[in-house]
């Protein structure tokens, strides 16, 4: 034993003796030339091709490098071999996994198998500078075979890099918009004022018809999967949606539950906030990509009405001079019209973003203009009707945990309460709301208990409908929701907000006139 290691001591000090020879003959240069000489060899004879892709692309970031850390993080995450770091980026709310300093993992595209290292290794020492770079210098090599270059590339890098953006999305907090300010910048040059959106409604808990709902979220996954489609069709990436139906069935939960489907941020357009069609332009044109722009109750914001009925009369207005004017001031104080409405939704100035959708919502269907209705604005109209049975299940399944379809039609003794229901819904024309509040209200008595609550209150809503009592009564000692006729009412007088304080300035300047007459009969 003693004569192997005296043996292999001999074998290291030739090496070093020959190591310094080497040094001290061929310099550093004549080392350098020989070193690239034999990995040019290397390489030409080897089956694969790399590339490398840095963190830092000259003194700016390197756009790949972040999407295929992104990118990495869905692949690597299954990946028991690999030794992953874990992280959460600011305003995001999922962990991404990603990989640690020089590891490895594999990936397949198109059929062909790729391999990701990433490599880290200390920068060295830099001179003064006005931003200085990280101490690491840090880089993911992809590795593919020499036949499959063709077909990896450049198709393989647009693929991590939508994954990548659409990881991205999906990681952050959805965002709820709303113009506050009217047109008016913010100091960052923004006229949105944003909040986190986590409104749970999805369309699991939608109270609809099931079949609707799934011909809804096959338009909306064409819709988002059809970039090829619309660029070979030459149409703008967007589409519209129409909302209608009685207030209380679930359109502000519609477009939430499309929201949270997509993954889209919502921009909620007051249009009482804009004060011209300039403004509403420069507030299309700060909306982003991938996001949902909603007008809720839009007969209600401005006068968007129906030109094919007359216009009503025009009612006097009072002038600077204190004069009536009998012609109402028409146009005065209107400067959003359904012409820049129309090119919001359908003009040239609609087409400078991407993927993005319009929702409108109304109750009355019939005060729109046609124009706002074609296709092409309001591609899809939704019909937002009353509670029906099959909304009805999906409510029960809701509010009183029941926990699948089965259970719901093994209740027993109930099951009879549940045939009522089916029986009576429809006659009662009872609105998803209004049952909610029902089942919110007498959840902590049992199933079996609130489900005759609802049933009594469906009977007493359609005897009364029978009787000409009107959709909305209810049961004496239960509520059963709010009144459509007041909410009715209250949307009405919102029609014209400007008319009570026009109307209020006639009265005041008809009182002064009236105490200046009184004041000249004493003089």
């Amino acid at each position: 034993m003693k004569e192997y290691w005296t043996a292999l001591a001999s074998l290291m000090g030739a090496f070093a003796f020959l190591q310094g020879v080497l040094h001290a003959v061929f310099p550093a240069e004549l080392r350098a030339a020989v070193a690239r000489l034999l990995g040019r060899l290397t390489r030409a004879f080897s089956p694969y091709c790399y590339f490398d892709v840095t963190e830092m692309d000259g003194m700016s970031t390197n756009e790949i490098y972040d999407a295929v850390q992104l990118y990495l993080s869905s692949t690597a995450a299954p990946a028991s071999g690999a030794r992953l770091s874990l992280s959460r980026p600011l305003n995001a709310s999922s962990f991404t996994f990603g990989l640690a300093a020089s590891d490895r993992v594999a990936d397949t595209f198109a059929g062909a198998a790729v391999t990701w290292e990433h490599v880290v290794a200390p920068r060295q020492g830099q001179g003064f500078s006005w931003r200085p770079l990280p101490e690491e210098k840090r880089r993911f090599t992809l590795r593919i075979r020499r036949g499959d270059r063709d077909k990896l590339l450049p198709a393989y890098l647009d693929h991590i890099l939508a994954a990548a953006a659409d990881i991205r999305r999906r990681s952050q907090d959805r965002l709820l918009y709303t113009n506050a300010r009217g047109g008016a910048m913010d100091a960052r040059g923004l006229p949105w004022d944003p909040v986190p959106f986590k409104h749970p409604s999805t369309f699991d808990t939608l109270a609809m018809d099931p079949a609707r709902k799934a011909a809804i979220m096959a338009d909306l996954r064409d819709f988002a999967d059809g970039s090829a489609f619309y660029e070979r069709t030459g149409r703008a990436w967007k589409r519209g949606y129409l909302l209608y139906g009685p207030p209380g069935t679930g359109k502000s939960s519609m477009i939430a539950a499309m929201a949270n489907y997509l993954g889209y941020d919502v921009y909620d357009l007051e249009l009482t906030e804009v004060s011209s069609n300039a403004e509403l332009r420069k507030l299309l044109m700060k909306t982003t990509s991938k996001s949902i722009i909603v007008i809720e109750d839009i007969d209600c914001s401005v006068d968007l009405t129906n030109r094919a009925k007359p216009p009503p009369a025009p009612k006097p207005r009072p002038s600077i001079d204190g004069a009536i004017d009998q012609d109402g001031g028409a146009g005065a104080g209107r400067s959003i019209t359904l012409s820049g409405l129309l090119n919001f939704t359908d003009g040239l100035w609609s087409c400078c973003g991407a993927e993005r959708i319009f929702v409108f919502t109304t109750n009355h269907i019939e005060k729109l203009d046609p124009a706002l209705l074609r296709s092409g604005r309001m591609d899809m109209h939704i019909l937002m009707s009353y509670c029906s049975f099959p909304a009805l299940r999906i409510l029960l399944k809701n509010y009183l945990g029941f926990q699948s379809d089965e259970e719901l039609d093994r209740l027993g003794d109930a099951a009879a309460v549940l045939r009522g229901l089916e029986e009576w819904v429809d006659a009662a024309e009872i609105t998803p709301a209004d049952v909610s509040e029902v089942l919110i209200k007498n959840r902590r008595s049992g199933k079996a208990e609130a489900m005759r609550e609802l049933l009594d209150v469906l009977k007493f809503r359609a005897e009364n409908r029978r009787r000409g009592g009107g959709a909305a009564a209810a049961a004496p000692g239960k509520e059963a929701g709010g009144d459509n006729e007041e909410e009715e009412e209250e949307k009405r007088a919102l029609e014209s907000p400007k008319e009570g304080k026009e109307q209020a300035g006639i009265d005041s300047c008809g009182d002064g006139q009236d105490e200046e007459a009184e004041a000249k009969k004493q003089v």
